[in-house]
C-alpha cells in the first residue's frame, strides 16, 4: 500500500512539474501577430475563432473563474457599454476556466442584477469555456509565477485583419476600467482612418491629434492662419480638429 501511495505521488508530482515547465515555456503573441484561432464552446453555442467573428474588431476578455466579485463587476460594466461596441463594429468574446454550465449559471444571475443602480442588461456577448487552459496558454495568459487562480486577466484587442493591435494583463484585484479599452479601440480606429497620426496621453475621440511626420507644405505654413498645426516645440506637433 505504501509503495503504491509513493508511486502515486511521483506520478502527480511529476504532472505538476510537466505543467509547471509547460507554462514556463508559453510565450505571449506579440502587437502585429496573428491573434491564434481557437475553438470552444460558448454561452452562444459553438464558437470557431476568429472564423465566426468575420471582418471585424474583436476584443478578448480572459477571467480565471466565474462568480469572483471583480470579474463580475467587468462584466455588468461591459453589458452596459456593449452596445457602443457593436457601433465600433466590435465584437466581444469572454473567456474563462469554468465549465459552460456554470458560465450559463453565471450569465443568468449577472443578467438580474441591478448595478449601480441602473437596470439589469443581458448579457449578449458568448462567454467561452475554457477549463482545460487550451485557449489561455495559446494566448500567453497563464504566469508561472502566480496561481492560475489569480491570472488569466488579459485583454487583447484584435483588428478586421485579425492583428493583435493591444494587449493588456490585470492583477485579480484591480478591475478593468472599460472606458480606457474603448477609448483605446476608439484611437486604433482612428490612427486607422487617417493615416500619419497618433495620440497624445489622456486623448480622448475629438482631441487633436499629434502628427509624427510633417508634410514640406504644412512645415512651410506653420504659424500662418490657414495652417491646421500647432507645434509645441520641434518635435510635437498636433493637427488641429477644425
Amino acid at each position: 500500500m505504501k509503495k503504491q501511495f509513493f508511486i502515486l505521488a511521483l506520478v502527480i508530482s511529476a504532472s505538476i512539474e510537466m505543467i509547471a515547465q509547460s507554462n514556463k515555456n508559453v510565450t505571449i503573441p506579440l502587437i502585429g501577430d496573428d491573434a491564434p484561432s481557437f475553438t470552444g464552446i460558448s454561452t452562444y453555442g459553438k464558437i470557431d475563432f476568429p472564423k465566426d467573428f468575420g471582418r471585424n474588431w474583436k476584443i478578448i476578455f480572459a477571467h480565471p473563474k466565474d462568480f469572483t466579485p471583480v470579474c463580475s463587476s467587468e462584466l455588468l460594466e461591459l453589458a452596459q457599454q456593449q452596445a457602443d461596441y457593436k457601433s465600433l463594429g466590435v465584437q466581444i468574446i469572454v473567456i474563462s476556466t469554468d465549465i459552460i454550465s456554470q458560465h450559463n449559471d453565471w450569465v443568468k444571475s449577472l443578467n438580474e442584477i441591478k448595478y449601480k443602480d441602473r437596470q439589469p442588461v443581458r448579457i449578449e456577448f458568448p462567454l467561452v469555456a475554457d477549463s482545460t487552459h487550451v485557449i489561455s496558454n495559446k494566448y500567453g495568459m497563464i504566469h508561472s509565477s502566480a496561481s492560475i487562480a489569480l491570472n488569466i486577466r488579459a485583454v487583447f484587442i484584435i483588428d478586421p485583419s485579425n492583428k493583435i493591435r493591444s494587449i493588456n494583463f490585470y492583477p485579480m484585484q484591480v478591475g478593468r476600467n472599460m472606458d480606457e479599452i474603448k477609448r483605446v479601440v476608439v484611437a486604433l480606429q482612428t490612427i486607422d482612418a487617417q493615416k500619419n497620426v497618433s495620440t497624445p496621453a489622456n486623448w480622448k475621440p475629438g482631441d487633436s491629434m499629434l502628427v509624427p511626420v510633417l508634410t514640406q507644405s504644412e512645415r512651410e505654413n506653420i504659424g500662418k492662419p490657414n495652417s491646421d498645426i500647432n507645434q509645441v516645440a520641434w518635435f510635437m506637433n498636433f493637427r488641429l480638429n477644425k
